[in-house]
């Protein structure tokens, strides 16, 4: 006898807004509905605590694989979020206090049973920037610092470095340095805030012009394709919504390597969906907000990714 038809939440940013044929949300939510998964559609204004319960005024959607015409909206009802089997926590960043507060709610929700991905904790413990630092063998030297003296200082030593701040997303105020750029300390002031907000430094990777490769793990397990975003003719922005070219490629043995040591940390600690970005053999970030990157291999290898994250859901669930 198989498993009756999952009840499925989804946090996400408003629906109508996405670029249909690239959004991994809605990948996931057509999987869903060829599932037959009754979706339940939230934005965060819709989630609340009565009395410590997780509650949620859901809205339920139907979605077809149409570029134009994309989903339905239909009837409204008030939920607790624990009576759902899973909910797909898919709000793009930036990562602030909203977002840390729907965390707070979430995890009532899975206190009441309901598997959230990716785990709540996991959302506010697992900066996309600063948790490279767990893994220092796998990512180029980096600097996180409120301190322009010590963004100087390593523009210094370093001779060509990135800088960015830690809750960006998209390619957004990423900029490369070199020693003898005149804009370099009016960038630090403006990253820093002039010393008032964290910011990171990583020395610069020439690689970056063969593409910033995104990385997917499935509780832990890299799919075996990563997608290459190459930056277009006059910028550094390995980034698709900053003019990056998309190009799928099989995994490098360095690739590999990294997905070995950060799968088995990211599987303990309830990420089950994660997107690492990797530059020539160096890790640069880890995503697990809401990673992108889906629906072009499974174009440009004949995948279904999100089935295989309704798989291993399932497993859980089992």
């Amino acid at each position: 006898m198989g498993r009756k038809p999952l009840k499925i939440g989804i946090v996400m940013d408003p629906i109508a807004s996405i670029t249909a044929k690239k959004d991994s949300s809605l990948a996931m939510l057509l999987e869903a509905a060829r599932r037959n998964a009754a979706i339940h559609y939230f934005e965060q204004r819709d989630l609340y605590l009565l009395s410590g319960t997780a509650m949620g005024r859901a809205t339920r959607l139907s979605v077809r694989d149409d570029n134009e015409n994309w989903f339905d909206f239909g009837a409204c009802e008030e939920v607790a979020l624990g009576d759902l089997d899973v909910i797909l926590m898919r709000k793009d960043p930036p990562f602030d206090m909203e977002y840390v507060y729907t965390t707070y709610i979430l995890d009532r929700a899975k206190e009441a049973g309901a598997l959230i991905v990716n785990e709540p904790q996991a959302l506010r413990d697992m900066n996309e920037k600063v948790c490279t630092a767990w893994f220092p063998d796998c990512t180029p030297v980096t600097l996180i610092t409120r301190s322009m003296e010590q963004m100087k200082a390593f523009l210094a030593e370093h001779d060509c470095i990135v800088v960015k701040p830690l809750d960006g997303m998209g390619g957004r105020s990423i900029f490369v340095l070199r020693k003898d750029d005149k804009n370099a300390n009016v960038i630090f002031e403006t990253l820093t805030d002039y010393g008032q907000r964290f910011a990171m430094a990583q020395v610069y990777i020439p690689e970056i012009s063969l593409g910033d490769k995104r990385i997917l793990l499935i509780d832990g397990e890299a799919v075996p394709f990563a997608l290459a975003r190459i930056p277009p003719e006059g910028d550094n922005r390995g980034n698709l919504v900053a003019g990056a070219i998309a190009k799928g490629q099989e995994l490098s043995d360095a690739d590999r390597r990294i997905c070995a040591q950060v799968g088995p940390v990211l599987r303990e600690r309830g990420v089950l969906f994660a997107g690492i970005d990797i530059i020539g053999d160096f890790m640069t970030e880890i995503n697990v907000t809401s990673p992108t990157g889906m629906r072009e291999l499974d174009q440009q290898f004949d995948l279904n990714i999100a089935g295989l994250i309704f798989d291993a859901i399932e497993k859980k669930l089992s």
